[in-house]
This record gives C-alpha cells, sequence and structure tokens, in this order.
C-alpha cells in the first residue's frame, strides 16, 4: 500500500466531539484534509455550521450535530442522524474536555476546602465525556466490524502540575480507560476496533488561556514556568495534533491499540536540569 493511501482517511466518517473548540477546529480540518467526512460535534450550533460550511465551501464534506457530550439521549440522536445520512461510523476522536475555573486550586487557597464539587464537574467532563460518546458510537463500529477511537489524554495525567487536580485526575482516568477498553475490545471483538490517546503538552485554547497568558499576549508566571519546563520553549500549535491524530484513525496504525502517543515539545522527558 502506498504511503498516502496508508494515511489516507478518504470517506471515513470521523465524529469530533469538541469538534467547537480550538484543539477540534484542528482536528476537523485535518479530518477533511486527509479526505474523512468529519462530524462537527459540540454544544454550539453556530460555530459547527460554520466549520462545516467552510469544509463544504472547500469541496468536502462536513456535518455539524449539536449535542452535550454527558447527555446519552442527545448522542443517540447524533447517532441516528448520522447513520441516517451516511450509513456508518468509522471514527470517533473524544475532543470534548478540558478545565474550568471551579475546578482550579489556586496556591494561597486552603487545599482543605477545595471546591469539591468543581473538582467533580472537571472529573466528570474529562471521563463521562469520554466514556459516554464511547458507548454510543463505539457499539456502532462493533456492529460493523471496524472503528477507530482516539481519546484526548494530558501531560497532567502523568506528572504533577499544580493548580488543575480535577481535570488531571479526569485525564488520569482517561489513560485507564484507554488501556482497559482496549483490550476489552480486542478480547471481544479481535482486531476491528482499536482505542488510543494523544497525550498533548501545553496549548493554548479558551480554558487555560487566562492561566498562561496575560491579556496582551505576553506569558503570565505559569506561562513562563511552561516555556522553562519545555525543551522547544514553546507552546504547541492546534495544528501540530493532526499528524498524530491522522496516524491513528487511518490505516497506519492497525496494529495499535492501548497507546498514548506524545506531542508535547518533550515536557514529559525533561526533568527541568
Amino acid at each position: 500500500m502506498e504511503s498516502n493511501a496508508l494515511f489516507s482517511l478518504k470517506d471515513k466518517i470521523i465524529v469530533v466531539t469538541g469538534g467547537t473548540g480550538i484543539l477540534g477546529g484542528s482536528f476537523v480540518k485535518g479530518i477533511a484534509a486527509a479526505g474523512g467526512i468529519p462530524v462537527i460535534l459540540g454544544r454550539n450550533g453556530d460555530i459547527a455550521q460554520q466549520r462545516a460550511d467552510e469544509i463544504i465551501a472547500n469541496g468536502g464534506k462536513a456535518l455539524a450535530v449539536v449535542a452535550n457530550v454527558l447527555e446519552e439521549a442527545d448522542l443517540e440522536k447524533a447517532r441516528d442522524l448520522i447513520l441516517e445520512k451516511f450509513g456508518t461510523i468509522d471514527g470517533l476522536v473524544n475532543g470534548a474536555g478540558g478545565n474550568m475555573p471551579e475546578a482550579v486550586l489556586q496556591p494561597e487557597a486552603d487545599i482543605f476546602s477545595m471546591n469539591m464539587d468543581g473538582m467533580k464537574k472537571a472529573l466528570a467532563l474529562n471521563l463521562w465525556g469520554t466514556v459516554i460518546p464511547t458507548q454510543v458510537f463505539g457499539a456502532v463500529m462493533a456492529k460493523q466490524g471496524s472503528g477507530s477511537i482516539v481519546n484526548i489524554s494530558s501531560v497532567s495525567s502523568q506528572q504533577a502540575v499544580t493548580k488543575v487536580l480535577g481535570y488531571s485526575m479526569g485525564k488520569a482516568a482517561v489513560d485507564c480507560y484507554t488501556k482497559w477498553f482496549a483490550v476489552e475490545v480486542a478480547n471481544r471483538f479481535g482486531d476491528a476496533i482499536r482505542m488510543n490517546s494523544i497525550m498533548p503538552g501545553f496549548f493554548l485554547t479558551e480554558q487555560n488561556r487566562t492561566l498562561l497568558t496575560q491579556p496582551d499576549g505576553s506569558y503570565t508566571d505559569r506561562g513562563n514556568l511552561v516555556i522553562k519546563n519545555t525543551p522547544y520553549k514553546r507552546f504547541g500549535k492546534p495544528e501540530e495534533l493532526v499528524g498524530a491524530l491522522i496516524y491513528l484513525l487511518s490505516d497506519a496504525s492497525k496494529f495499535v491499540t492501548g497507546t498514548q502517543l506524545g506531542v508535547d515539545g518533550g515536557f514529559t522527558v525533561f526533568s527541568g536540569v
């Protein structure tokens, strides 16, 4: 098989949860560029439709769907709509997730009086926002006998990153789920379905922008610490996640399951010395 065919997503229907976010936007564009048909799933219907329209205007195919990843009924409606239009679901990118202000523990805050509701919300969004879509869309893949699922982890699941406890616990749980699910579906369905994850380093998103940068674009103290501890001495660009994503969705990774692919500029391997 030629290398361009190996990495092709031609006519594959790929559901992208969190498709209206910053990283999700890059995922959607990358899938379309590889010949795939992204289903842009998110809570903001205007942004989802705008992104679908851009792809269609450039000669591709895309579908915008409004749904909350924590609501199984929403996802079931989305599944039915996708199957009615395309008849299949070939891949799932569990891109929905992120942090929230109430789950951030500032250094001056009492560690024994943390906002438990905030921590639970962040953990739930990242963990159950990955598990529930997999339950709904993964069942379609199992029935048709093929499919690739890509989860989004974080370097904060591997190392202690201050302030973001709820988010970190959620991503650590996603790591556990990725390995567990990969083994379970292999035992039940052979090599038909695989699950892997991408582990991004620090990328500027709407959730972390105020933690890492000032309004004028300069770095906060925390932002400077991230740069100092990243050997490449910069934040990642959203489009730099696309190569890893296409690899894990395409036939190039057919014998790869339960793995985590780091895209972090060297953050997790650097000792700081």
